[in-house]
């Protein structure tokens, strides 16, 4: 038998809310708090399900120090033709882009880190198979 099961990516973070809302925005999404107010969802269409987690420790990644990990990194994809609008509702909602010195072919990718520090990329959707 085999078990239906869905993924959550979690985010650490100081202030989840503060990321939640950063997110929501981003994906068109809604915010769920539950009766944990330190872990909170962000829902949207077309399968969009990330969490945001308090950790009072939390130190964001540093990265692209070489000495450093990435730790991880949300790739979202945007139709060709729409990465310059999305590099602006990103900037808008508290993105900041990170210079990785990766000039090296089309630049159809551009990184950035959130608002808590994690990277995450725009990049031109692939062409579909066919």
């Amino acid at each position: 038998m085999t078990v239906e099961k869905t993924s959550v990516l979690v985010l650490d973070a100081a202030e989840p809310m503060t990321l939640a809302e950063f997110y929501a925005g981003l994906f068109g999404a809604e915010i769920r708090v539950g009766s944990d107010p330190d872990f909170i969802e962000v829902v949207g269409h077309g399968g969009v399900r990330l969490a945001m987690r308090r950790d009072h420790g939390y130190a964001p990644p540093s990265w692209p120090r070489p000495e450093d990990s990435q730790q991880a990194h949300l790739r979202i994809l945007v139709g060709r033709g729409d990465l310059d609008a999305a590099e602006r509702e990103a900037v808008g909602l508290g993105a900041r882009p990170v210079d990785t010195n990766n000039r090296r072919g089309p630049h159809e990718e551009r990184v950035f880190s959130d608002p808590a520090g994690h990277s995450f990329s725009l990049s031109v959707s692939p062409a579909p198979a066919g």
